[in-house]
């Protein structure tokens, strides 16, 4: 049940406003670079459940002869929750800097005894994954500008929201688990949330979730980020049937420009 958690609450959304470059889009990011660094702490009602770790290559790799950052998100139970529920979640992708597009995905879950790892190739030319350590046929077609769960928070990073309406919902494209999914998120304008560093300006997100039986409702996921040049989730509220969790940013480094807390 928990392993799609962490995945939930790195999901991103896609919107206009890009040129096409030899097939690829050219989007300008103003939000991140190279050696950024966030920690979130996450709690299940009042326990200190797990943390979450994401970071970006202090060097550039290529991959598909493209420049890409490479950027990973590990996610782990700590404490009493630890015993109970044992989770070593890894994300990797590797993002076109120019287009933010994967080129490259990789996911090592480990859960309790539950094992699985996913190793995938983005074509954007052509528009297909290819799933490593499977055969030729297991080429799958994809749209368009397709993401993985990686990928599509950080292009998220590089959308205006000034240029959106409180309501307005996008939509991103996403493969992942050998499925396509056809992600949205509703803009739910803006406002001011209180961490444990201060109060900060935040511009408010809804992933619209199908109906399932972990989550009450399908906005019961609310992304605080900062409305800032940065676009850092500073803050993440689940409503769960059994409790809710929510993760906050604890530490951070290399941002483009420091948070304005008040």
């Amino acid at each position: 049940m928990k392993k799609y958690i962490f995945a939930l609450l790195a999901i991103a959304v896609l919107a206009t406003g890009f040129t096409y470059v030899n097939t690829y889009r050219r989007v300008v990011n103003n939000s991140f670079g190279p050696g950024e660094h966030l920690e979130y702490r996450v709690h299940y009602s009042f326990i200190n459940a797990a943390t979450a770790v994401i970071d970006v290559s202090p060097t550039l790799y290529k991959v598909n002869e493209r420049p890409c950052y490479r950027v990973n998100v590990d996610g782990r139970t700590v404490g009493a929750f630890d015993l109970v529920t044992r989770i070593r979640d890894t994300w990797r992708s590797y993002i076109d800097t120019s287009a933010i597009l994967p080129q490259k995905f990789f996911s090592s879950l480990q859960e309790n005894k539950y094992r699985k790892e996913e190793n995938i190739t983005f074509y954007h030319a052509t528009n297909t994954v290819k799933a490593e350590e499977k055969t030729d046929r297991d080429v799958f077609n994809v749209p368009e500008n397709v993401h993985d769960f990686v990928s599509g928070y950080y292009f998220l990073r590089t959308i205006d929201f000034n240029k959106m309406a409180s309501g307005q919902m996008i939509e991103l494209p996403a493969f992942y688990d050998d499925t396509l999914y056809n992600m949205k998120v509703r803009y739910r304008g803006k406002d001011v949330v209180k961490t444990k560093s201060g109060k900060i300006n935040v511009i408010k997100l809804n992933p619209v979730l199908p109906k399932n039986g972990l989550f009450k409702e399908d906005e019961s996921i609310r992304i605080f980020v900062s409305d800032d040049v940065n676009r850092v989730p500073v803050k993440v509220e689940v409503d769960l049937w059994l409790g809710a969790m929510v993760m906050d940013l604890k530490n951070y480094d290399n941002l483009k420009q420091p948070l304005h807390f008040f």
